[in-house]
């Protein structure tokens, strides 16, 4: 007779002490975004000393209440590693501390301009965003298990978006708690403010992923022919134009003229991708400039930034309405190529220092080099979200990350170019630098998709 064998219940083994599952990629690159941290706060209280002509002492550290937003900004980084190690351990390990990094540099400059802004909480808003950021990010991985909801409802988020940008016509707040000096059409009151284009630029992406990969095979067909230009049936091709049309209405009524350029970009980097057809993209550009043509004809802000971009420096339009976009030219020039030192420059000076100047900010007190090291944040980041696409197991996995990817490469290239005087200057906030609430958290929100997306089973 065999004596009955008592079977111990064995546990899973705990991911967190999985060393094969494990995130250490991402942990590591993490430790350099927390250095940063330190040491830029660090340059701050050494700054400061000079600027006071005090002398920090040589045996002793700065108080450590001055780190205290490297801390939580360092603490919010690890619990956001840690919940991905539980709820998406085999997803990509280099999106969250690229976002990170950039972030960081987002809260050191606020915390640096705030007080000669006349906002000593400048820095804190811009952590607690970070923070609110961090968990939308994590929240939006935890709810996207199932990526086929998006794709089946997407004209219900193509509406929730357009619902939005048409609440703002009607009952617009003239405030924005998300920048310290200027005002933007937004919902919001008690204080509080968002900006549903925002929430609109990821509307439209999950949309145009989802029909673009639903008609991406007539779509790449030509049906109609007008001399060299071969179209697909108008069925398949109107509903885009139709919704993309309704998008841009809108955005020229609120006068977002940054924000009616990041979606056609989208639209066609995306059509571009579906169709495979070059000619598109050129048919696209010749549409563009003939509505680029007309806006300058008809709206009057339109004309008014194309000649502030033209005549910045001429006499009386530098110290008017060209001041803001001379000023920070002269920044970029003064900062030279390792800049004044964190602290050390005079960056308040340009109007919207922390907001659509924020480049130029970095460009006097960081030098070329560090807008250098910026830019190739920018890019590694555009880099790894095309990296989820390439590796894609469906089409709208692919165009959704395409389309979201397109969000952080336009946005950037439109404020640095207008902060360089390329391009005439938009709305656009720098993503994740720039001081601002309703950005940063949109700008999580697609980290957290991407992250997902990325997943091999996705």
């Amino acid at each position: 007779m065999t004596m009955p064998v008592k079977v111990t219940k064995r546990l899973r083994p705990d991911i967190w002490f999985d060393r094969h599952r494990y995130r250490w990629r991402e942990l590591r690159l993490l430790v350099f975004v927390a250095l940063f941290l330190l040491l830029g706060f660090f340059q701050l209280q050494v700054a400061a000393a000079v600027q006071t002509g005090k002398a920090l002492p040589t045996n002793a550290l700065p108080p450590l209440d001055a780190f205290i937003p490297a801390f939580g900004l360092i603490a919010a980084l690890v619990v956001a590693h840690l919940a991905l190690n539980i709820l998406a351990p085999d997803t990509d390990q280099t999106l969250l501390p690229i976002a990170g990094a950039l972030s960081s540099v987002g809260v050191v400059m606020a915390t640096r301009l705030g007080p000669d802004l006349g906002r000593d909480d400048l820095g804190a808003r811009q952590l607690v965003f970070v923070i609110v950021g961090l968990g939308a990010c994590i929240l939006t991985v935890w709810a996207t298990r199932d990526l086929r909801w998006l794709r089946n409802y997407k004209y219900t988020w193509l509406a929730v978006g357009l619902v939005l940008v048409g609440v703002t016509l009607l009952k617009p707040s003239n405030f924005n708690t998300d920048s310290p000096s200027r005002d933007v059409l937004s919902i919001g009151s008690g204080g509080l403010a968002f900006q549903p284009s925002e929430l609109l630029k990821i509307c439209l992406v999950v949309f145009f992923a989802g029909y673009l990969s639903e008609n991406r095979e007539m779509l790449a067909q030509a049906f109609y022919r007008f001399g060299p230009l071969k179209l697909p049936p108008l069925k398949h091709l109107g509903p885009l134009i139709v919704m993309l049309g309704v998008a841009l209405v809108l955005v020229v009524r609120l006068r977002e003229l940054g924000l009616a350029l990041l979606i056609f970009g989208l639209f066609l980097s995306m059509l571009y991708v579906a169709s495979n057809r070059p000619l598109y993209v050129v048919g696209s550009l010749a549409a563009f400039a003939a509505g680029a043509f007309l806006a300058l004809r008809i709206f009057s802000y339109a004309r008014t930034r194309l000649d502030i971009v033209s005549s910045a420096f001429n006499p009386g339009v530098a110290n008017d309405a060209g001041f803001q976009l001379v000023q920070g030219l002269i920044a970029f020039a003064s900062g030279g190529i390792f800049g004044s030192g964190l602290g050390l420059g005079k960056p308040w000076i340009v109007p919207e220092s922390a907001t659509d100047f924020i480049a130029s900010s970095i460009g006097e007190e960081f030098g070329f080099m560090g807008v250098l090291a910026l830019i190739g944040l920018f890019m590694l980041l555009v880099y790894r979200g095309l990296h989820v696409a390439v590796n894609a197991r469906d089409s709208f996995n692919q165009l959704l990350a395409v389309g979201l990817t397109a969000v952080f490469a336009l946005q950037t290239m439109v404020i640095l170019a207008g902060n360089l005087k390329v391009l005439p200057l938009t709305g656009v906030p720098l993503p994740f630098v720039a001081y601002g609430g309703s950005s940063l958290i949109a700008n999580f929100v697609i980290i957290g998709l991407l992250l997902r997306l990325s997943q091999r089973n996705a």
